[in-house]
């Protein structure tokens, strides 16, 4: 991957029957976790571990904070807090891909100051298959 501006990645938002940029998002984090599953026993070698090979939990998780786009984003990011929905959201990073899923709202924080303007931090959970598209 070369050097990319992380402003110009985008969090995407399924309203209906497409894709919606949901917020500007100053500062953001994609992260991909697999867990492992241990079959060490007393016949390994040199007692080293094993780990059994596609068998472990998948799961991403995304966060960011920034300011909403508008009070439609605002309000469709809220009302899939409260609901508990689970939705498809897309991650784009321009020249290097798209990741695509269902996901969760795990966290919704708003902060202000005296003197500036409203943010808002989201944390996104997976709750299915996610999909990595390579940028063209």
């Amino acid at each position: 991957m070369v050097a990319q501006k992380g402003k110009d990645i985008l969090l995407k938002l399924q309203h209906e029957a497409a894709f919606v940029t949901v917020a500007g998002l100053r500062s953001k984090r994609i992260a991909f976790n697999s867990q492992t599953v241990d079959v060490t026993d007393a016949d390994s070698a040199g007692r080293w571990r094993e780990l059994l090979a596609g068998s472990g939990v998948q799961r991403a998780s995304l966060s960011g904070a920034g300011i909403f786009k508008d009070a439609q984003s605002d309000g469709l990011i809220r009302m899939r807090f409260f609901a508990g929905e689970i939705v498809p959201w897309q991650v784009v990073v321009p020249g290097f891909g798209t990741v695509e899923g269902p996901f969760q709202i795990t966290a919704l924080e708003y902060t202000g100051a005296h003197d500036g303007e409203l943010t808002f931090e989201i944390a996104l959970e997976s709750a299915g298959v996610v999909s990595f598209t390579v940028a063209p």
